[in-house]
């Protein structure tokens, strides 16, 4: 009896860097690569917030129709369902006489609850589901320390983990694969499908993004490009715009770090590299305390307590931020951007999130589910632990007095150009 293992992506849309993907290859006879469109997702949350904004749900869409091209051209396909996996894919193993299951671990409440009606599901069938984990610049077993152990400060984190851990190389994508054979491998709902409308293109954004992993890798080395220009220049400012695809994981944080490392000898370029990796040790400390601490991010009070909370007008405050109405100008500026976007730049989440709960007495959940609606980059541990450190109920309580709204804005529009151009 031939092997044939089920590869289920989830937000790992890539072949690059996929050890998941290697593995299933190398360990059977043909492999059947599934996307599950899972309406959970984009449904509503306790908040009246949307799980899934058009914005992201359309890059979410770009990025698996770009994995399915991709495993097009080395032979392959993507068979693409919608429902529950729980319910989907025993029903896959029965149909295709499947012998295992591979995915990637997520760390996340829901995605992890999922992950485990899945497995509860397989197992009545007596098949395994195998874990991977592949969304991280340092991997689990190589910290110098077990989970439980990791350090609740950030820079201790950091000084620890770049003094005593390896960064391995990456995964090469497979040139070739062996599919099962599939009459019908499905077709992907659309925006209108979801009940969602697409966003109109705001002429003042100056980036628009597109998903997949070709796009991605595109974009990382207009990036290093960027790199060499602003050396010459020593305009030592850049965002890379690369969290998109990292949290849809068409690009894997070690291909960032390794092509972006390539750029160390190149004079007046270390500051940058630096700020690109910062960003993803940020993400990786993130969902490291997730799998420490679980679901205490999401409480409001998590480690410690919000703080005053407005309630008689708290609904209606949040509206008036969420709709860029708020009358202070910096804020307004960068929720119009948000709403119109999809991105912005980390210092105005921090200044958006600063003002509503300490200017608006809002709770700080309330932000972090809008931002869960609206970020085209949005990943549930970098953003609920962001939230939750800036309303000073984050893990490491040492980084309550770390931000200030005033110095903040100071920053992001010290001559209040960026107001006037998002004036909303």
């Amino acid at each position: 009896m031939s092997k044939k293992i089920l590869v289920w992506f989830r937000n790992d849309l890539r072949l690059h860097d996929n050890e998941m993907l290697v593995e299933a290859i190398a360990k059977s006879d043909s492999i059947l690569p599934v996307y599950i469109l899972d309406r959970r997702s984009f449904g509503e949350t306790k908040y009246g917030t949307l799980k899934t904004g058009n914005i992201r749900a359309q890059f979410i869409l770009e990025s698996v129709l770009g994995l399915r091209n991709a495993l097009k051209q080395i032979g392959g396909n993507l068979l693409i369902a919608e429902g529950n996996p729980e319910d989907i894919i025993p029903q896959l193993v029965q149909e295709y006489e499947i012998t295992e299951v591979y995915h990637h671990r997520e760390v996340a409440r829901e995605e992890t609850h999922i992950s485990t009606l899945v497995e509860n599901a397989l197992w009545k069938l007596r098949i395994n589901l195998k874990h991977f984990i592949g969304h991280t610049l340092y991997n689990k077993e190589d910290l110098p320390f077990p989970i439980k152990d990791i350090p609740d400060a950030f820079n201790q984190f950091k000084k620890k983990i770049e003094r005593d851990s390896i960064i391995k190389p990456c995964f090469a994508a497979p040139d070739r694969i062996n599919v099962a054979e599939v009459i019908d491998w499905g077709t992907l709902s659309s925006l209108e499908d979801l009940n969602l409308l697409p966003q109109q293109k705001d002429q003042r954004a100056d980036f628009e993004f597109t998903g997949g992993e070709a796009e991605g890798l595109v974009h990382l080395q207009k990036v290093i490009l960027a790199m060499q220009q602003a050396a010459t220049t020593k305009n030592l400012i850049l965002v890379s715009k690369l969290s998109a695809w990292l949290a849809m994981g068409s690009l894997s944080p070690r291909k960032v770090y390794w092509e972006i490392k390539k750029m160390e000898s190149v004079p007046n370029t270390k500051a940058m590299f630096n700020h690109i990796l910062l960003g993803l040790l940020w993400r990786d400390y993130f969902r490291f305390m997730f799998k420490k601490y679980g679901n205490t991010f999401f409480s409001p009070d998590g480690f410690g307590s919000q703080g005053l909370v407005d309630v008689a007008n708290e609904q209606e405050n949040f509206n008036k931020w969420r709709n860029a109405q708020t009358g202070f100008a910096v804020v307004d500026a960068v929720m119009t951007e948000l709403n119109q976007t999809g991105f912005i730049s980390n210092i105005a989440r921090q200044t958006a999130a600063l003002y509503l709960i300490n200017n608006l007495e809002v709770s700080w959940v309330l932000g972090a589910a809008y931002f869960e609606e609206k970020l085209i980059d949005y990943n549930p541990a970098s953003n609920w632990g962001n939230w939750a450190n800036v309303a000073g109920v984050g893990n490491d309580q040492k980084s309550k007095s770390v931000f200030d709204l005033d110095k903040n804005i100071k920053n992001l529009d010290p001559k209040g150009n960026y107001s006037i151009t998002w004036a909303s």
